[in-house]
């Protein structure tokens, strides 16, 4: 026969008290040490734990912070979570995820049942919001944090990687290996960052007067960056390659030893970014850009603990990581 949850009404009998006194007890309300040590001892005989859902519903408000995010399996998605649903926990927060990656035009029903948890704030890694749901977010005092998109309001948290000036390193990283012609490998999905990086790597191989040919197709994933060596790679003209992130890189890199027989960085030059940890390998050792995921993480709890209503733009600073696949 199915269990249930001790509840605080068995606490109380337990204990020779009323309901109310156990709700004060668990709540940090006022109570005699007396019958906090009968509520106490009762729980503890029974196995009673205090119904979290239930205390969000009274208050209006719960200790619920919701995270929406697609590509979860990513390695740069899935240390972002471990990072900052850690700093959450630390908070005395607990995080609340919801998959988008079926609902990556449209992410508002995933919101939307969010504020039914009650959840005190949001955190969007992926998708962009309608002005319909952000404006509900405003009206109902839920913090919005967008991670890497940019909106033109005055209402909503912001943390953004300073996308644009590292696809220019990744750029003249491949100017001083003495690239001739450079591809700039996306995915299909064309996120702001993956766009805001292919740009600006093009933008400024341009003013190189380097010939750029750009790809885009498929996932944000490492089969993704193997097909696009393979498609590409038989112009032996080409010498350079910027992946807008390190699991496409990685395709590429294998692809092109592999499959092209490419010598990296003899033959060809590769760049990727994030610097996800498998960018560190022995086997890849890939040279990349860095958008430290620390730093990201603590501007996202910084605008979390923040009490300003007006925007806050917060930007992450990246760098170049040098290793083995550039010349």
């Amino acid at each position: 026969m199915a269990q249930t949850f001790v509840t605080a009404e068995e606490v109380a009998k337990r204990a020779g008290v009323s309901r109310s006194a156990v709700s004060r007890t668990f709540n940090g309300g006022s109570v005699s040490k007396s019958v906090r040590r009968k509520v106490l001892k009762a729980a503890g005989e029974l196995g009673y734990r205090v119904n979290r859902l239930a205390q969000g519903l009274m208050s209006e408000r719960s200790n619920l912070i919701g995270v929406v995010g697609a590509n979860l399996s990513s390695p740069f998605i899935s240390r972002q979570l471990d990072l900052l649903s850690i700093g959450l926990l630390r908070r005395g927060l607990q995080c609340l995820l919801l998959n988008a990656a079926d609902a990556r035009k449209d992410i508002a029903p995933l919101i939307e049942l969010l504020f039914e948890f009650r959840a005190q704030a949001i955190i969007v890694l992926s998708g962009e919001p309608p002005t319909s749901i952000i404006d509900e977010c405003i009206a109902n005092g839920v913090r919005l944090i967008l991670i890497n998109q940019r909106l033109d309001r005055t209402d909503t948290s912001m943390v953004l990687s300073d996308d644009s000036h590292g696809a220019e390193l990744a750029a003249m990283r491949l100017v001083k290996a003495d690239c001739k012609k450079v591809v700039v490998v996306s995915s299909s999905s064309q996120t702001p960052s993956q766009v805001r990086r292919a740009n600006a790597f093009s933008q400024r191989m341009g003013i190189e007067g380097i010939e750029v040919v750009a790809w885009s197709g498929g996932p944000t994933s490492y089969g993704s960056g193997y097909k696009a060596a393979c498609e590409l790679l038989s112009d032996k003209t080409i010498d350079g390659a910027f992946c807008v992130t390190d699991l496409m890189a990685l395709g590429f890199l294998d692809a092109a030893r592999l499959e092209m027989g490419r010598r990296v960085p003899e033959d060809l030059s590769v760049v990727g970014f994030d610097d996800i940890p498998q960018a560190s390998w022995k086997s890849y050792q890939l040279t990349t850009v860095a958008q430290p995921l620390d730093d990201l993480t603590d501007k996202v709890l910084t605008a979390l603990d923040s009490d300003e209503t007006e925007t806050r733009l917060q930007v992450v600073s990246v760098f170049m990581v040098e290793r083995t696949t550039a010349r």
